[in-house]
């Protein structure tokens, strides 16, 4: 059980403490509830953006890592399509240099064109090199749009396209930053060697006199059940043939989350998994196979991927995989192999509260989703799952009408494709 006091601002910041004294370190996380679903569809990209130019320098501060690695620490962030975070690691004892590293950045970041043009640049390399310029790569530029006709999770974290980033101006930048960057928006854990006294103290100082904002109001546009199965296929030069079968499945507070999490495990998670032993190991028609969920805040999706060896046809391996989720659909899971994935889902979660970091990151998630104190439920709601909730789940995601499929089909040298 991971325990946490819990305060808020003035201005609206949510501060939550996990006090842990075994470690002489301490672990900061902020936070904002801004992803790239908040994007307007026509400048994609922004909230990854801004994850780069929070590194960029403040007003105050030129070398944002300068600064925090002169007291021991590290920093990092990341962006997905539902929230941006942003943490630090460092010696307890040097615990206020983040505080003001953060507040700083918070109230005055540095938007100058000089930061703009560096950050601008490096993303859109990024977004050549990882999605461009890779083998699949393009895959989640591609199934994103297939299976999204509605919601903005139709693109990617990266952008939508690589000319959004490149054409992103100064007032807009500007503007997403006023909407979304603000404490209201932004949730503070802070993990280790602390006290919430303490906390509190360094939070007011540093944090109270950022002005408050109105919470941003999200009006989403929400997908529509699909009714029949989508496909698109493309000749392109990659290594191997390549299945991507994407599934609409609930949102993440839903019961069907959990279900689809297991049924995820069933397929795909080790050695003994369904998809490993029948498709890879026994019948040998995938180099590899995988299931996974994109674990989205919104109605998400589940996919099955997997590369068939090359002397196996595309209308094969979709069968092949197909059939597994079929067994799925029609049979009841075991009660032996629905315990053997339980088990493994509560020593992840036994094994991320040995870290601070990852305590904090966890708590500044779960009060997203709407109490930290649900990360103490997590368990209970996997071990709630029976076999017959596994089969209502399976019954209702995989579906050929709920179906999106994307195909690559490898091209050899000499201009000719794989067998498909």
């Amino acid at each position: 059980m991971v325990t946490f006091d819990r305060f808020v601002l003035s201005n609206g910041l949510r501060v939550l403490v996990h006090e842990d004294p075994s470690t002489p370190m301490a672990a900061i996380n902020i936070l904002y509830n801004v992803g790239a679903r908040d994007e307007d569809e026509e400048r994609t990209g922004f909230a990854h953006l801004f994850e780069h130019l929070m590194f960029g320098g403040s007003k105050n501060v030129p070398q944002f890592d300068t600064a925090l690695q002169r007291v021991g620490g590290e920093s990092n962030a990341f962006t997905n399509n539902d929230f941006t975070n942003y943490y630090i690691t460092l010696p307890a004892a040097n615990m206020e240099t983040a505080f003001w590293l953060e507040s700083d950045r918070m109230l005055s970041l540095s938007f100058s064109e000089k930061s703009l043009d560096v950050q601008r640049q490096v993303v859109c390399e990024e977004f050549k090199q990882r999605y461009l310029n890779q083998p699949y790569g393009t895959a989640w530029l591609r199934l994103r749009p297939l299976a999204y006709q509605l919601h903005p999770y139709k693109w990617a974290t990266i952008g939508k396209e690589l000319k959004h980033i490149e054409e992103a101006k100064m007032e807009d930048v500007r503007s997403f930053f006023n909407r979304f960057y603000n404490p209201g928006n932004a949730i503070m854990v802070v993990a280790g060697h602390v006290t919430t006294e303490e906390v509190r103290k360094l939070a007011e100082k540093w944090f109270a006199d950022i002005p408050g904002m109105d919470m941003p109001q999200r009006h989403l546009p929400q997908e529509l059940q699909q009714t029949e199965a989508r496909r698109v296929t493309f000749k392109t030069d990659v290594p191997a043939n390549n299945i991507y079968i994407a599934f609409h499945m609930g949102d993440r507070l839903s019961e069907q989350y959990y279900a689809a999490d297991l049924l995820s495990d069933i397929l795909s998670r080790g050695t003994s998994s369904r998809l490993y032993r029948r498709l890879v190991k026994e019948s040998q028609l995938f180099g590899e196979v995988n299931a996974y969920l994109l674990g989205s805040l919104d109605p998400g999706l589940f996919i099955v991927e997997g590369k068939p060896l090359a002397h196996v046809s595309i209308e094969e391996a979709e069968q092949a995989i197909w059939g597994e989720l079929e067994v799925l659909r029609s049979q009841q899971v075991e009660d032996y192999e629905l315990e053997k994935v339980k088990n493994k889902v509560e020593s992840t979660m036994t094994f991320s509260e040995m870290s601070i970091l990852d305590k904090a990151m966890n708590l500044a998630y779960f009060e997203l989703l709407g109490d930290a104190g649900l990360l103490n439920a997590e368990v209970a709601k996997y071990r709630s799952i029976s076999a017959s909730t596994l089969l209502e789940a399976a019954k209702q995601i995989f579906t050929r009408e709920n179906s999106s499929t994307l195909i690559y089909l490898a091209e050899n040298h000499d201009g000719q494709k794989h067998s498909a």
